[in-house]
């Protein structure tokens, strides 16, 4: 096992670390230092990805979690009629593939006869260049992710919201708190470590976002939805620039534990 750890964990990352020092040579690697690093503080290229990365990471994670929250609750009441139906429709995007969800939303979101575009002009809406405009391709890679992800989140505040206990329900109704009341006062402080947990996974998921935009959009158009992730794949398999690819990763590592950390002592100061 400590072997198996080793090979497969230990040794990928340390090489990794060691590329990160050096640069192709006549197809061979040399030490460099810190040079990669130093390229990548002055490469706007990167600093273009960075941003596309947070802009996506800032809109649609939080617009995906509120969902999550509302649907959950849904879910969990009573008066909605056939809940396993609903729960099982939203659940079932997450079993999909990624590329298999991404080829869908490509055919759909295309320009001339896509059927998003074909059910706006027939309701006399001009047709939207959903993947080739910049601000509507960030919009279409938001929407793939919201419908692709929301479910799985949904299911995680389910098993929490089932673990709070209903007689604080019945002791702030005695209180006179309404329903809006009781979701503020009694819902959302119970769905704390779900929303924790679900606040950290889906930031790191974005940060390393890269399946969607190469299937979509494939970083376009120039380079509007080009992610750190599809820029680590870039410079490694298309420019065969390993060193500094391993380089970017680290970077992107640093970057996952410093928002990591800010995001669990923000929880723990609202405690």
């Amino acid at each position: 096992m400590i072997f198996l750890f080793a090979a497969f964990k230990v040794y990928p990352i340390l090489y990794a670390a060691y590329l990160s020092f050096t640069t192709n040579d006549g197809g061979t690697q040399r030490i460099v230092g810190i040079a990669n690093y130093e390229r990548i503080f002055n490469d706007p290229l990167f600093y273009r990805a960075l941003s596309n990365t947070l802009i996506i990471l800032v809109i649609q994670v939080p617009i995906m979690l509120i969902l999550a929250v509302l649907l959950a609750v849904a879910f969990h009441s009573t008066l909605l009629r056939f809940r396993h139906i609903f729960r099982l429709g939203y659940f079932l995007p997450v079993v999909m593939g990624l590329v298999a969800y991404g080829v869908i939303f490509s055919i759909m979101l295309a320009t001339d006869n896509g059927i998003v575009n074909v059910m706006l002009q027939s309701i006399g809406l001009p047709k939207v260049a959903w993947l080739q405009d910049p601000v509507w391709a960030k919009v279409s890679l938001m929407i793939a992710m919201t419908w692709h992800y929301t479910g799985i989140n949904t299911v995680i505040y389910l098993a929490q919201r089932q673990t709070i206990p209903e007689e604080l329900y019945e002791a702030a109704a005695v209180d006179g708190a309404g329903r809006v009341q009781q979701f503020f006062s009694v819902t959302l402080p119970g769905l704390r470590p779900a929303v924790l947990l679900t606040v950290v996974t889906s930031t790191i998921g974005t940060l390393q976002l890269f399946d969607e935009p190469y299937i979509l959009t494939n970083g376009g158009p120039d380079n509007a939805t080009l992610t750190i992730g599809m820029y680590i794949y870039e410079n490694a398999f298309g420019y065969f620039d390993f060193g500094y690819a391993s380089a970017i990763g680290f970077v992107l590592v640093g970057l996952v534990v410093i928002v990591s950390v800010a995001q669990f002592r923000l929880f723990q100061e609202e405690r």
